[in-house]
């Protein structure tokens, strides 16, 4: 087999399994295509030598994983409106869905618990793919699951 039918093989096996990878980073499908659409790009162009170091999907996931902090940080948290809302939104009554909650997170925390729990990757793996140190990858998931427990608490006591 030649490096195109490869390349075109790993891609037909293996992009349902990286867009939601990408979709439990960003919480957004159109975000998770895009991210995976790029590291695929990205992927073709070092395919040969990919091949034969490494494990291709791990580069991938790696790549993408980059590529997803590297638009949050340029972002800032900032989000547009185009209208400034005539009252606050109401507190959701409904059973706690924990997709929205992780979604709420701020992206590094979701991006450390996903690699975390999801992933299954140690805490050197995700320093080594975010690109911080271990003891900010254990505070961030620790003021993550914070938050997440928090939320729990307060939908428990408001039933």
């Amino acid at each position: 087999m030649d490096d195109a039918s490869d390349f075109a093989d790993f891609v037909a096996n293996r992009a349902d399994a990286l867009f939601r990878y990408a979709y439990m980073l960003t919480g957004n499908p159109h975000d998770a295509a895009d991210l995976v659409q790029e590291a695929m790009v990205r992927l073709r162009s070092a395919w040969p030598r990919v091949q034969r170091k490494h494990n291709p999907e791990s580069y991938v996931k790696t790549t993408i994983t980059r590529l997803h902090i590297s638009i949050w940080r340029r972002r800032r948290r900032e989000h547009l409106a185009w209208e400034v809302p005539e009252q606050p939104q109401p507190v959701a009554e409904s059973p706690l869905d924990l997709w929205d909650e992780l979604a709420g997170l701020p992206k590094r925390q979701r991006a450390v618990l996903v690699l975390r729990y999801y992933e299954d990757r140690s805490d050197a793996e995700i320093a080594e793919m975010l690109g911080i140190s271990p003891g900010t990858v254990r505070s961030q998931a620790s003021r993550a699951l914070d938050k997440l427990r928090d939320t729990v608490t307060q939908l428990r006591s408001l039933r």
